[in-house]
């Protein structure tokens, strides 16, 4: 494998602009948030009135914003001078200025009755824009960002009747979803390519089955480390569940970028070193990385055919060698 510092390219394929293309992958996208409620009416559904819950949401939003960057500098800030990462582009302002304003958002569409996937296509550029500027520079500084994000939408969600938090927690989830994952990245590179490519067919095809393979991975994974638990508790309470299968989802969109971009950099730039940042802080033993890489490869071989999975193979070997018992000794 190449050095970490020198991105692997494999041959170009051929690319070209196309609206469709972007189009259809972001559709495509959206189209989880539908699969995945039961109804619209159970979305919907409140029992003290969803105004009520969104002015509980806004009244506390200013004070908890401030809370949640308390317990995101106290429980990564070592990891700046560990990681010799430059204070500069830790502006607790602006990222906390940048939370505010996308929750701010996001309770506005909520107070409309507006549905999750309504708010994606509302917020969605604006997350991917603070994403792009926060990675900029050094991508490890997504991980204060996203745990910043992370806090304030725990402590929110604490703050209103237990009935509600499943019908906010899906809205939260949007913000999640552009935040953690490279979705403006893979829709950027899914631009370039001819509507009928087979580079781009085959991520449309694992696409909509992602979330599915994230739940699945998580089952698994519990089951196998019953006794294990992280930073945040065992494996198989809520909120670290929830966590478990949105960094499943995040590493196939890491994947689908690979892929589309035909480049391991997006795994080697962003997605390695903030692992390294994040998951000893959070208590994240690198077997269960692993164990998931390789759940993740058993679940993809079964979906694609041998022609698809080749387009897929390289940057799934490179991922486990990336984080391999060589790189990384631990276990449990």
């Amino acid at each position: 494998m190449q050095p970490l510092n020198s991105p692997l390219r494999l041959p170009e394929a051929e690319k070209k602009s196309t609206d469709a293309s972007i189009v259809n992958f972001a559709q495509a996208w959206a189209k989880k948030y539908v699969q995945n409620l039961e109804s619209e009416d159970n979305i919907l559904a409140i029992k003290i009135g969803r105004s009520q819950v969104a002015k509980i949401l806004q009244e506390s939003l200013r004070s908890t914003s401030l809370d949640a960057w308390y317990k995101t500098e106290r429980l990564i800030s070592k990891e700046m001078k560990r990681h010799q990462i430059n204070p500069r582009l830790v502006d607790p302002w602006h990222i906390t200025e940048d939370s505010f304003r996308v929750f701010e958002k996001v309770i506005e569409v909520y107070a409309k009755q507006a549905s999750p996937q309504r708010l994606a296509i509302v917020i969605g550029s604006d997350v991917g824009g603070i994403r792009k500027k926060y990675t900029a520079e050094d991508p490890r500084i997504i991980g204060f960002v996203s745990m910043q994000f992370h806090y304030t939408g725990q402590i929110l969600l604490s703050n209103i009747p237990e009935s509600e938090r499943d019908s906010v927690r899906q809205y939260f989830k949007v913000i999640d979803d552009h935040l953690y994952m490279p979705l403006q990245r893979a829709y950027d590179a899914a631009a370039n390519y001819d509507f009928d490519s087979p580079i781009l067919a085959v991520v449309q095809k694992l696409l909509p089955l992602s979330r599915e393979i994230a739940i699945r991975i998580c089952e698994r994974v519990i089951t196998l480390y019953s006794n294990y638990a992280t930073y945040s508790g065992n494996l198989s309470e809520p909120v670290v569940k929830i966590a478990t299968i949105r960094d499943v989802e995040m590493f196939q969109v890491y994947l689908w970028v690979c892929v589309l971009e035909q480049s391991i950099a997006a795994v080697q730039q962003e997605l390695f070193p903030l692992a390294v940042m994040l998951y000893p802080t959070l208590k994240v033993r690198w077997e269960l990385v692993r164990q998931m890489i390789h759940l993740l490869k058993v679940e993809i071989k079964s979906c694609l055919g041998p022609k698809e999975l080749s387009i897929f193979a390289p940057y799934l070997e490179v991922l486990w060698e990336m984080f391999s018992p060589e790189i990384f000794p631990d276990t449990l």
